[in-house]
C-alpha cells in the first residue's frame, strides 16, 4: 500500500499539471489518445517483456537550456529541476518498486534533468546515457533523424520476460515520433514488436499511482 504522505506528494504535483492539455500532432487530423493503465497492466509488467518511457520530473523554465551552447558536461548551461520534480520522481520510483515491476537495462538522455531524474527514481541502478536520446525540440528536421531511429530501435526491441527496458527522456521525443506529449513523471509502456515496430500499451501519470497501487 503506497503512504498517505506519498498519495499527498502525489496529488498536488498532479494537481499543478491539470490544466495542461496533451497537444495535437503536427500530422494528424486526431490528437493523440491517452490510455491509462489498469491494474491488469500492473500484471502485465511484472511478467516483464515491455519498454518503459518516463519522462523527467518538473523543471525550473526560467532557467531555460542555453541554446545553441549547450554543454552537456555543464548543468549550469541547461535548464534544471526543481525540488518539486525531484521529489515527484522519487515518488515514481518508490511507486514503480511497490508495485514490483522489474527494471532492467536503463538508457538516458545525456541532459543534466534527465541523469537527475534517473538518479532520484532509481538511487541504486546503473544507467546508460545514450547521445541519440537528447530533448528534440530545439533541432532541425534534419538533426531530429537520429534520435527518433534510435528511439523507435529501443522501442521496438524485444525485451526478455522478467525484466523491462526503461528509458528516460524528454516530452518532445515522443511528440516527433508518435505525436504524443506526456506531462512530466508519466511512465509510458510500450510492447516491443521488433521488425514490426512497437504498439503504445498504456500510461501511468502521477497521479494514477496511489490508485493502482490500492
Amino acid at each position: 500500500m503506497i503512504t498517505q504522505s506519498i498519495q499527498a506528494v502525489l496529488f498536488a504535483v498532479a494537481m499543478i499539471l491539470s490544466w495542461m492539455v496533451l497537444p495535437t500532432p503536427a500530422n494528424s487530423k486526431d490528437p493523440f489518445t491517452e490510455i491509462l493503465a489498469t491494474a491488469e497492466t500492473l500484471a502485465q509488467l511484472r511478467r516483464g517483456g515491455f519498454v518503459l518511457y518516463l519522462r523527467h520530473g518538473y523543471t525550473d523554465n526560467s532557467k531555460p537550456d542555453h541554446v545553441p551552447h549547450v554543454d552537456l558536461k555543464d548543468c549550469s548551461t541547461q535548464r534544471p529541476l526543481t525540488e518539486t520534480g525531484q521529489l515527484l520522481v522519487a515518488h515514481v520510483g518508490h511507486a514503480i518498486r511497490q508495485a514490483d515491476i522489474p527494471v532492467g537495462t536503463v538508457y538516458v538522455s545525456p541532459l543534466c534533468r534527465t541523469k537527475e531524474t534517473a538518479d532520484h527514481a532509481f538511487p541504486d541502478k546503473i544507467y546508460k546515457v545514450d547521445p541519440d536520446l537528447i530533448y528534440t525540440a530545439n533541432m532541425t528536421r534534419e538533426q531530429k533523424v537520429p534520435v527518433i531511429a534510435r528511439t523507435r530501435q529501443l522501442l521496438s526491441t524485444p525485451v526478455e520476460q522478467g525484466s523491462n527496458r526503461l528509458l528516460v527522456s524528454h516530452a518532445p521525443n515522443l511528440m516527433d515520433l508518435i505525436g504524443y506529449f506526456p506531462k512530466e513523471g508519466t511512465l509510458v509502456i510500450f510492447r516491443p514488436l521488433g521488425p514490426s515496430g512497437f504498439d503504445y500499451v498504456a500510461s501511468i501519470t502521477p497521479l494514477l499511482w496511489p490508485e493502482l497501487l490500492k
